[in-house]
């Protein structure tokens, strides 16, 4: 009964993070920060940006939830844990955010939660610096691109922009402590690999 419980609970904050209807546990950065003037081309530009920034959270969530379930460490389940409830923060705020301008989250919101949990099921099997060295890699690339959004989104949506840069910070924070842990740099091909992949979620989920 224990594992029918966990299994119908997994699959309820599954569909709630493809709905985009998680609650964060921490206050939305962009409370209390003025909504700015913008036209419809901006409105629909940082719409696209947040949506990416959704996918990515999405995939966040998968990537955690595989590499804790499939981790042999206590410590380090606790860790994706931990990790893992930050980035809903992230999801909620996002998902908010995409309400705010009467966008939707990714329709391939299944497909990205999928693919990421497959990599993070195989991090978690190539052992625990392995798997923390992909972590340390994925957040480096997340805070990168969070920083190019901070230049891509337009200056007067301030709300966005408090937004991200919570994100941004929360995500060098998880990469720091999974290099302190023990984190193992991945090979250049893989590091390749996965700026690739990358690329062809953002460039999908601005529009999907």
């Amino acid at each position: 009964m224990k594992n029918i419980d966990t299994l119908i609970g997994d699959f309820d904050k599954t569909l709630r993070i493809f709905g985009g209807v998680l609650s964060a546990n921490r206050v939305n950065p962009s409370v209390g920060v003025a909504e700015g003037s913008m036209d419809s081309t901006e409105q629909r530009h940082s719409a696209g940006l947040m949506r990416i920034n959704h996918v990515g959270e999405v995939c966040a969530q998968a990537l955690y939830e595989a590499q804790g379930r499939f981790s042999q460490n206590a410590v380090l389940k606790q860790q994706f844990a931990d990790a893992g409830r930050e980035e809903e923060d992230h999801l909620a705020w996002t998902a908010q955010r995409l309400r705010d301008f009467g966008s939707r989250p990714s329709l391939l919101n299944p497909f990205w939660y999928a693919g990421a949990f497959v990599l993070g099921a195989v991090a978690a099997r190539c052992g625990d610096s392995h798997s923390l060295g992909f972590v340390v890699e994925t957040e480096r690339q997340v805070e990168a691109h969070l920083e190019r959004h901070l230049q891509e989104l337009p200056k007067q949506d301030a709300k966005s922009r408090a937004i991200v840069e919570q994100m941004r910070d929360d995500e060098a924070a998880h990469g720091a402590a999974a290099a302190a842990m023990g984190a193992t740099e991945l090979p250049l091909p893989v590091r390749t690999a996965m700026r690739a992949m990358a690329k062809v979620m953002t460039a999908t989920a601005y529009y999907l």
